[in-house]
This record gives C-alpha cells, structure tokens and sequence, in this order.
C-alpha cells in the first residue's frame, strides 16, 4: 500500500522534465574520453579491453556521479516515475545492442567504436520524446553522423577519433541540458 496518490502519465512527465539529466552524460564524458586517451598508449588489444570496459560501466559511473550532481538516478528518494522506468530500459537496450558490436568487432576489431558509438548513442532519442526536448535528437542524430565520419576519415586512429567525436558531444549536450534545466525550473 502507497500514500502516494495516483498521478497521470502527463504529471509523472512534468515531474521527469525537471530533472538536470547530468549525471548520465558526465559519466559518458568520462568514459569515452579515458577510452579516447587510453588508446593512445595501448596496444591494439588492450585497446579494446578499455572501450568495453568504459562504455560498459558508463551506468554505474552515472550512479556515482549523480551524488555530485544532487541527481536521484536510481529513483530511491522520489515518488515511482514510469519515465525513471522508460530510461533504466534504454539502459538496458543499449548494453543489449552490445550482442551487435560483438560480432562484428570480431570480424574487423576496427568496427567497435563505430558500432559502440552509434548504438549506445540511440538512447537520447526517447529522452527528447520523455522530456520535450529536441537534446535527445540532435545527440542521438548528431553522435550517429559525426561517430560515422570520423571512423571513415580517419582509419588509422579509429580508437581515438570515434572517442573524441562522442566526448565533443557530450560536452554540447550537457551545455544544451544545463540550459533546458535552468528554463525548466525557473518557470
């Protein structure tokens, strides 16, 4: 038994736009960018190892770095939201579309921060659906287009170029979250 009162989908929904969002992307900042500056040092293989073990563990860094952001992403000190729910599945599709990148990266080891750039990426675009907000978009449509271009223009550092291409975004996405938070909250 609850205290809570029901609340519709459209209340849950105002109550979610407030969020700042930060967490999340500071964690991918991070991630990608030890990944990026990693595999100027490592071998091929150990290369490797640093991008999935960073993109792998860019949630439970969210969950760490929401304690500095004051962010609840685990949903333990607010009322249930069915959008915290829509954002822990997007979670768990983007670690699913890892069973993807697999086999392709065993074909041309080469392929995996194409393929882990672009398909984690895909998450943003039901945010901007959950929030209202054209940020989810243009990271999403952003990341996939630039992510492409660089694994394209630049074959020999591949490891280090995709990185920087997704690290560039976060860093415009959190400029453009920051700002959506501060409008969000001052009305």
């Amino acid at each position: 038994m609850t205290d809570q009162p029901m609340r519709s989908l459209e209340e849950q929904r105002e109550e979610y736009k407030k969020n700042r969002f930060l967490a999340m992307p500071l964690a991918g900042t991070i991630a990608w960018a030890v990944a990026g500056i990693g595999s100027l040092f490592l071998s091929a293989q150990h290369t490797v190892w640093l991008l999935f073990i960073a993109t792998g563990s860019i949630f439970y860094l969210g969950v760490l770095v929401a304690r500095f952001t004051g962010e609840d992403l685990l949903g333990k000190k607010s009322p249930k939201n069915t959008f915290d729910a829509l954002f822990l599945q997007t979670v768990i599709m983007a670690l699913l579309v890892f069973a993807i990148a697999i086999p392709f990266f065993m074909a041309d080891y080469t392929s995996l921060p194409l393929t882990i750039g672009i398909l984690t990426g895909l998450m943003w675009v039901p945010l901007s659906w959950a929030i209202q907000h054209w940020v989810g978009l243009f990271h999403g449509i952003a990341r996939t287009v630039l992510v492409l271009g660089a694994w394209y223009a630049f074959p020999d550092h591949r490891f280090t170029a995709v990185p920087a291409v997704v690290v560039a975004i976060y860093l415009v996405t959190i400029v453009i979250l920051e700002k959506r938070w501060k409008a969000a909250n001052a009305a």
